[in-house]
């Protein structure tokens, strides 16, 4: 059964109609035409879903809609604009850091959480913290660099 379901996504104030089960993915991509969050897996192992949630990093594939209802919900998008971009979001542009991209988003999302928790994190935190997040890519190397790269910028 479907209901109105207040979303607070990106610093906008939402209202859907859907069953409140409905996974946030969905409504993200389907209703709110945000698609940075990409699907991958759907058993929340792969990251690449990852949006930020009252600046928690979580995957969206599997997380129930009005489980979010009173949180602020933050997607790739919501981090910068095409001119002014975040700096975690410049980093990752500067060191091409992404060839297929698809895990990106996720990848950003949860660098993001990461920094703004740990301003100056150390190789072995920043992988851990990406650990869960599958690339195939081989730009692990450049991830780092532009996770690192972020986090000098964003030093107070």
């Amino acid at each position: 059964m479907t209901q109105k379901i207040p979303l607070h996504v990106n610093g906008i104030d939402h209202t859907v109609q859907a069953d409140p089960q409905t996974a946030l993915i969905y409504i993200l991509r389907n209703d709110l035409r945000l698609k940075g969050t990409k699907f991958g897996c759907g058993l929340e192992q792969c990251g690449a879903c990852k949006v930020l949630v009252d600046g928690q990093a979580v995957p969206s594939c599997k997380l129930p809609v009005e489980s979010v209802q009173k949180s602020q919900v933050i997607t790739l998008e919501g981090l910068g604009t095409i001119k002014h971009l975040h700096p975690i979001q410049r980093a990752f542009l500067e060191e091409q850091a992404a060839q297929c991209g698809f895990c990106t988003s996720g990848m950003i999302v949860a660098a993001k959480a990461l920094l703004d928790q740990n301003p100056n994190p150390t190789d072995g935190e920043i992988r851990t913290e990406l650990a869960i997040h599958l690339c195939r890519c081989g730009s692990h190397n450049r991830i780092l660099r532009a996770i690192k790269r972020a986090a000098k910028e964003m030093a107070p």
